[in-house]
Parts: structure tokens; C-alpha cells; sequence
């Protein structure tokens, strides 16, 4: 089972879809028990940092997430659940993240128009599972106003998004939604399954 994590932000639902069309089952919780015996966790998200991370600490889920990464269970953060994996973010203040992947998150400063919404070509920078199967060019949806920084991990980026993709071991995240990003996105999604196994 590939855990969604609910705790009442964002896209849960078109991730889960996309998650089961790639052959997962996958279960909504908020349930530490059932992040515990998920094979993977997806930290979806939709909207601004320092709420949702409140919402995550409200009932230690955050928390929870961030021991079973470090024991060595696979998280894939999608938009602002990718960004809630990072040491900190400069959105409306400082905000302190869950320190799974090191850097910070920034406003975007290369476009012309926030927030971003549509598809941007996505280039592959580094080697990653995730990326197998997938043309180191492809286009993925995007819907932001704020991204990571230049990361030291990052897997891929766009022009307006320096590390549009990371991974650091078992922690490995997206800029954009897989969900919403075609058949490049479900070929992502079942890459994150198969490093689930």
C-alpha cells in the first residue's frame, strides 16, 4: 500500500487516482499506524507553506513522516509537498521545513507572471529511478509561485524552476504534478511504486 498523506491540503485525490491507474493501491490517512506500514508515503500539497506545515504538525504527522524517511522508507513530495521536504522557506517570512532535503524555498524571479500554471519543458540533471523510461526533456504541469533553490540533489529543472525535481536516497520530489502531467507523469508515478517494492 502507497500511503497519501492527509492532513487536509491539496490535490489527495487526483493523486490518488493517478497512483492506482499505475497499478498501486493506494489509501488516504492521516493514521501514523498506517504510514508505518505503508510501503511508500506521498506527501501531496496545494497552497502555502507555513499553513500547511502547521496542519501537518497538528497532529504529529509531519513528525512521523520524517522518522519513517529516515528510516529508509521511499517519500515522494509533490508541489508543496516537495517543498515542505526542504530546511526552510522564505514564503510570507521564514518558515522552518521538515529537513529531509537540505536548501531553502524561494520565490520565483525568472518569469514574468505569478503564479505559474501550465506546461514547461522539464530537463533531466542527474540520474534517478524516477526519471527511467521518461525523455530527459519532457513536459510536466506546473501550478506555483514559489520553488527550491539550486539544490545540490536536484534531478531535474525547468527556466523557472532551478531544481524542479531531487532526490536524496530514499527522499525524491517534484516542482510539478505528476498527476496532471500526462503519461510522462503516470510513468513517474510508476517508477516511485516500483522503488517502493
Amino acid at each position: 500500500m502507497i500511503a497519501i498523506v492527509d492532513y487536509g491540503v491539496g490535490n489527495v485525490r487526483s493523486v490518488e487516482r493517478a497512483l492506482v491507474m499505475v497499478g498501486a493501491e493506494a489509501r488516504l490517512t492521516a493514521d501514523p499506524v498506517e504510514l508505518e506500514a505503508a510501503r511508500g508515503i506521498v506527501l501531496p500539497g496545494v497552497g502555502a507553506f507555513a499553513p500547511a506545515l502547521a496542519k501537518l504538525s497538528e497532529h504529529g504527522l509531519g513528525r512521523r513522516v520524517v522518522e519513517l524517511a529516515r528510516r529508509g522508507k521511499p517519500v515522494l513530495g509533490v508541489c508543496l509537498g516537495y517543498q515542505l521536504l526542504f530546511e526552510e522557506s522564505t514564503e510570507h517570512g521564514r518558515h522552518e521545513g521538515l529537513g529531509l532535503l537540505p536548501g531553502r524555498v524561494v520565490e520565483i524571479t525568472t518569469s514574468d507572471r505569478l503564479p505559474v500554471i501550465g506546461w514547461c519543458r522539464t530537463a533531466q540533471t542527474g540520474p534517478s529511478r524516477l526519471w527511467e523510461g521518461i525523455g530527459d526533456r519532457s513536459y510536466f504541469y506546473y501550478v506555483h509561485s514559489f520553488t527550491p533553490a539550486e539544490s545540490s540533489h536536484r534531478i531535474g529543472c525547468a527556466d523557472h524552476a532551478p531544481a524542479a525535481a531531487s532526490a536524496l536516497g530514499n527522499v525524491m520530489g517534484t516542482q510539478f504534478h505528476p498527476e496532471k502531467s500526462g503519461a510522462d507523469g503516470l510513468r513517474l508515478y510508476a517508477n516511485f511504486l516500483a522503488m517502493c517494492s
